[in-house]
C-alpha cells in the first residue's frame, strides 16, 4: 500500500513503517528475504574484489553494506527510486563508516549513470516493480562495462498470461506495484538487450519453506516485536498477505528466481 512522502510529495511503497516491519522479519537494512546468505548465493562465482558495483533497487541498504564489507569492491553505489529507503541506507552507511559506498535516489526510468560505469550490477528482488523488463535490462546493459556481469534475483511468476485467482488474491493483498513475469520473459529481455550466457534458476522450493517459517514467526515469536514496531493492524495485514503468498508458493506459481547474464567484450575493429 502506497503512502505519500512528506518531503517530496511523491507516492512511496516502502515508507518508514514498511522498513521497520521488514527489518523485524528480515534483519536491519533488508527489504527482501534470505539475508546475507541469499545475497552470497546470488553472487556465487562473481568477481567483486576491486570492481565497481551497482546495487540496483538497493532499498534500505542492507545488501549494499554487506557487499561493501564482505567483497571489497573498489566502490559500490546503491540506487533506488524511493527517498525514505535511501535516507535509511545513508544513515546506516554513516554509522558503519564504510569507505567507497554511496547512495543515489532518482525517478524511475533512465539510470543516472554514464555508459560503462560499473563492472557488476546486482539487484535483489527489485525488478519486479518494473513492468517493462526489456527497458530495464537495456539500461543495466548500458551502464555495465564490456565483460561486466549482471547478477540478481527477482520475484517471478511461473507462466505468462492470466494469473490464477490465488495469485490475483496475493497481489491484491500485497498492494504493491508488482509487474510479475515469467523466466522466459526475463531471459528473452536479457538476450534482446544484448546479454549472453543468460540463465535463470528457480528458488521456489527454498522460499516456499522460508516463507512458511516467516508466517509462523509473525504469528508467534516475532509477533510482539512486530506489533511494537508497526502496530497490530499492520501486522495483521501482513499475516493475511503471507497466508495468501503461501498458496502461490506451494502451487509453484510464485517462483523467486536467480538471474545471471554477461555483457560481451567489445569485438576487435
Amino acid at each position: 500500500m502506497s503512502s505519500i512522502d512528506q518531503e517530496t510529495g511523491q507516492a512511496v511503497e516502502y515508507d518508514d513503517t514498511a522498513i521497520r516491519f521488514l527489518e523485524v522479519l528480515w534483519g536491519e537494512g533488508y527489504l527482501s528475504p534470505g539475508g546475507p546468505d541469499e545475497v552470497d548465493r546470488v553472487l556465487d562465482g562473481v568477481e567483486i574484489d576491486g570492481k565497481r558495483v551497482l546495487d540496483l533497487g538497493c532499498g534500505a541498504g542492507g545488501v549494499t553494506l554487506h557487499i561493501a564489507r564482505t567483497y571489497r569492491p573498489a566502490a559500490i553505489t546503491g540506487f533506488d527510486v524511493e527517498a525514505p529507503v535511501i535516507a535509511h541506507a545513508r544513515d546506516a552507511a554513516a554509522r558503519q563508516g564504510l569507505a567507497g559506498v554511496s547512495f543515489v535516489q532518482a525517478p524511475a526510468g533512465t539510470l543516472p549513470f554514464f555508459d560503462g560505469s560499473f563492472d557488476v550490477v546486482f539487484s535483489k528482488d527489485a525488478l519486479v516493480h518494473v513492468a517493462d523488463k526489456l527497458a530495464v535490462f537495456r539500461e543495466i546493459y548500458r551502464v555495465l562495462s564490456p565483460g561486466g556481469v549482471f547478477a540478481g534475483s527477482d520475484w517471478l511468476i511461473s507462466h505468462d498470461g492470466e494469473p490464477s485467482q490465488d495469485m490475483k488474491a496475493y497481489l491484491a493483498a500485497e498492494g504493491l506495484s508488482f509487474g510479475m513475469a515469467s523466466a522466459a520473459t526475463y531471459l528473452t529481455a536479457m538476450a534482446e538487450a544484448g546479454f549472453v550466457e543468460t540463465r535463470a534458476e528457480s528458488r521456489n522450493q527454498w522460499y516456499r519453506e522460508v516463507a512458511r517459517q516467516e508466517l509462523s514467526r509473525l504469528q508467534g515469536t516475532l509477533h510482539s516485536a512486530a506489533v511494537a514496531a508497526v502496530g497490530e493492524a499492520y501486522v495483521a495485514k501482513n499475516i493475511r498477505t503471507w497466508t495468501a503468498m503461501q498458496k502461490v508458493l506451494d502451487s509453484g506459481e510464485h517462483c523467486p528466481t536467480h538471474l545471471r547474464g554477461i555483457k560481451p567484450m567489445r569485438r576487435d575493429a
